[in-house]
């Protein structure tokens, strides 16, 4: 009897009944659609989170360097590859990551906005010390006036003494008169003129007059937390330059150890590493806060990881390997991060 003749939902191919996949294009024909299968079918397309992440992390976290030499030797599908570990590894990071942003950001806001209380307290109490210091000037003049002759001094400068010690004049925290600049707030003055009392002038460039309307958008709101929040927002995208420069830098260390796509695979899976250490860490910080002296031999865990990796990635020696792993961290920590933070810190005070 002839075996009825079926056919692949997804190419439309001829299939045997006993076929349980499709030799065309690998789809299972008999693929009912479940929330099971759906979540599945999701975590594994794009996050390939398969037999191959679980063959692949333990060799991550306990042999430095492994997958990165066994993907360049051809291994390929044995082992998740590195890009999509990066990501996956990442994701989860970030996930656990936002909720302690989340607090820094709500701690931050809480205190600036108490210091933006405490600010309208003392201008309340400025005026009286306005009145206070009236009477002051008021008693100096007079006093200078019945001294004149002794002291000699004419009444104009008797008059610019006085008026030398005139209260509020001075620049104070923000780097311009803010008695002023809450006077033209209070009396709803145009956004151009509070500019101008803070110092903005009519030729200033574009990045200038941004960065005093962002000043002024502070200094009204105290939003810091909100500046806090779009730096730490802009962190995912700076990572995916900074993998490639650290990849980079390694290629300097390596310039004869392959090409510089063989430096971005030992990359990938550094960083994955790394993302993984910190994704525990800031996992159990949610439970229990560890201490000082704790995050310091993680810090130091993992340079000595990628000592290791170098070591057995590039196949030299010892002593060579440290001096490279060195040069490479502090060009890294020292040089390449602050730059990043300093770039961060400017846009996300420009643009949040």
């Amino acid at each position: 009897m002839e075996e009825k003749a079926l056919q692949c939902q997804n190419c439309e191919s001829k299939l045997e009944s006993q076929f349980e996949f499709c030799p065309n294009c690998g789809q299972k024909t008999n693929d009912k659609l479940t929330i099971g299968v759906l979540f599945y079918n999701t975590i594994s397309n794009y996050f390939s989170f398969d037999a191959r992440f679980l063959k692949s992390f333990i060799p991550l976290m306990t042999k430095p360097g492994y997958l990165a030499r066994k993907f360049l030797e051809g291994k390929r599908l044995l082992y998740l590859h590195p890009a999509q570990m990066y990501l996956f590894v990442s994701v989860i990071f970030f996930f656990l990551f936002s909720f302690t942003a989340r607090k820094h950001t709500d701690a931050l806001n809480t205190a600036l906005h108490k210091t933006l209380e405490k600010d309208k307290v003392n201008l309340i109490d400025s005026v009286d010390m306005h009145k206070a210091d009236s009477i002051t000037r008021a008693k100096l003049k007079e006093t200078l006036e019945q001294n004149q002759a002794l002291i000699g001094v004419n009444d104009k400068e008797i008059d610019s003494i006085v008026a030398s010690e005139e209260f509020g004049e001075e620049n104070l925290s923000f780097g311009f008169n803010e008695k002023k600049v809450d006077s033209l707030i209070k009396i709803n003055a145009q956004n151009a003129e509070i500019y101008k009392a803070m110092g903005m002038k009519d030729d200033d460039n574009w990045m200038t007059k941004k960065a005093y309307a962002q000043a002024l958008k502070f200094y009204r709101t105290r939003d810091g937390g909100n500046i806090l929040g779009a730096f730490y927002d802009t962190i995912p995208i700076a990572l995916f330059f900074l993998l490639p420069i650290f990849a980079f830098i390694i290629k300097l260390l390596y310039r004869k150890k392959g090409h510089y796509a063989h430096h971005l695979v030992f990359s990938f899976y550094y960083f994955s590493f790394l993302f993984t250490v910190f994704s525990i860490i800031f996992g159990i910080n949610m439970i229990y806060d560890i201490s000082d002296s704790i995050d310091f031999l993680i810090a130091t865990s993992t340079f000595i990881y990628l000592y290791i990796a170098l070591k057995r990635f590039y196949g030299q020696g010892w002593i060579l390997s440290f001096i490279k792993c060195g040069v490479a961290t502090f060009s890294f920590i020292a040089i390449v991060i602050p730059s990043t933070v300093a770039i961060l810190a400017v846009f996300a005070f420009l643009f949040y």
